[in-house]
């Protein structure tokens, strides 16, 4: 994760910084139906290729179980699978490649699509369906979620199954479940909540001892970092100041718990005794559409920009125009949090966007494995949640607008 701030002046010149880039109910192929998926027969090659993946598979049960001293089944709930199991050389270092695999198969998989190798992609596919479990370890997880899209990018069906698991994400979200969702990743990853408090200091430090702030939020984290940033206003040692909180919405799952929000949000700042304005801004299918106007800023509001997560689902030669709409709004300070995932300047070589998708996911899911306990319906959760923004990055045409990620 990247954190930036940045204090701009009017005379200031922009650059274009460089920025990286999770459902319920995504669809899996189950052992009794896959041939219903994949009706094709195995072709002369697929023993041998069947074989190998069952050996690789074999080969890294049984050297975890070995270490575990007891026998663990295939569907086991518990990972067997750690960043620091594949490491290439001797030193104990990790490799980028790693050798685990699901990681081969994919990889080769994804090479295939790039091809066009008919054959080899049916060979894959079928392997990777018998392998792939959601309930299963990491390697079997990783083969799941990302065997969707690869399917999905093989027969072109990608933005149909995108729109699909969108809808039902959010006939399935509610705001109940989305806070305790966020709030629960927050609890026992550090990588939002670090964003929010290095972001908070900064805006503080930039707004101190001004009495109207204008704090400009361009994120989906359905406004969790602002609860201890007005507990920090109300008790500064001079006059609380009037705070105006704009929230820039491009997401429908989040447009669609932002009214209950904006409650919460207004009846914690009346209990902290800070005025406070709440303003959304949505039916914006990208960012580019947000301009100075819509924003409503006025002469005499100290202005503040923070994006979380947001840079890294602009276009790149649209992140300059962004940037100069940040500038014109004349900031005290601009914060950027970012994952350090570039799927963006990728996107037009697909093999290179699907390593750089596979090293993400591959290092979250591993995250959820430490964090949460193996029976968690909340792990389970933000992991299906991955689905959807897999399949966006991997088999969804890139002049597609992001509603709904």
């Amino acid at each position: 994760m990247k954190l930036s701030s940045a204090k701009i002046s009017k005379e200031s010149k922009g650059t274009s910084p460089s920025h990286g880039g999770h459902h319920k109910n995504s669809f899996h192929w189950k052992r009794q139906s896959h041939h219903s998926i994949l009706p094709l027969q195995p072709v002369d090659q697929l023993e041998k290729w069947s074989s190998v993946a069952v050996d690789m598979y074999n080969n890294s049960s049984s050297s975890n179980n070995n270490n575990n001293h007891h026998h663990q089944p295939q569907t086991s709930h518990t990972s067997t699978s750690r960043s620091s199991d594949y490491s290439a050389g001797g030193d104990g270092e990790p490799s980028a490649a790693g050798n685990k695999w699901a990681s081969r198969l994919l990889r080769e998989c994804a090479r295939a699509i790039y091809d066009k190798d008919s054959s080899k992609i049916h060979h894959l596919l079928w392997m990777l369906n018998e392998l792939a479990s959601p309930y299963g370890d990491c390697d079997q997880k990783l083969a799941s979620y990302f065997l969707q899209a690869l399917f999905c990018k093989a027969t072109e069906s990608g933005q149909r199954c995108f729109k699909t698991l969108t809808l039902v994400a959010e006939k399935s979200h509610c705001f109940d479940s989305a806070r305790k969702l966020i709030l629960k990743f927050q609890e026992v990853s550090p990588w939002t909540t670090f964003g929010h408090v290095a972001a908070n200091g900064a805006i503080l430090e930039a707004l101190d001892g001004e009495p109207k702030l204008h704090i400009i939020d361009i994120s989906n984290t359905l406004c969790t970092q602002w609860p201890t940033l007005l507990e920090a206003l109300a008790t500064r040692n001079d006059d609380t100041p009037h705070l105006k909180l704009t929230v820039v919405v491009t997401a429908n799952i989040v447009r669609s718990v932002m009214k209950e929000i904006s409650q919460r949000m207004e009846k914690f700042a009346r209990l902290m005794g800070v005025p406070f304005e709440f303003n959304v801004i949505s039916g914006l299918n990208h960012l580019g559409q947000l301009t100075k106007e819509a924003l409503g800023v006025v002469e005499d509001e100290a202005v503040a920009v923070n994006c979380m997560g947001a840079l890294r689902r602009v276009p790149v030669e649209g992140r300059a125009a962004v940037i100069g709409m940040f500038r014109s709004l004349g900031p005290k300070v601009v914060t950027v949090v970012e994952e350090e995932a570039d799927f963006s300047s990728t996107r037009y070589d697909f093999v290179k966007c699907f390593e750089e998708c596979l090293r993400f996911y591959t290092v979250y899911f591993e995250m959820l494995e430490e964090s949460f306990t193996p029976t968690s319906n909340e792990k389970l959760m933000l992991e299906r949640e991955c689905s959807r923004g897999i399949v966006r990055v991997l088999a969804c045409d890139d002049d597609q607008d992001n509603e709904g990620e």
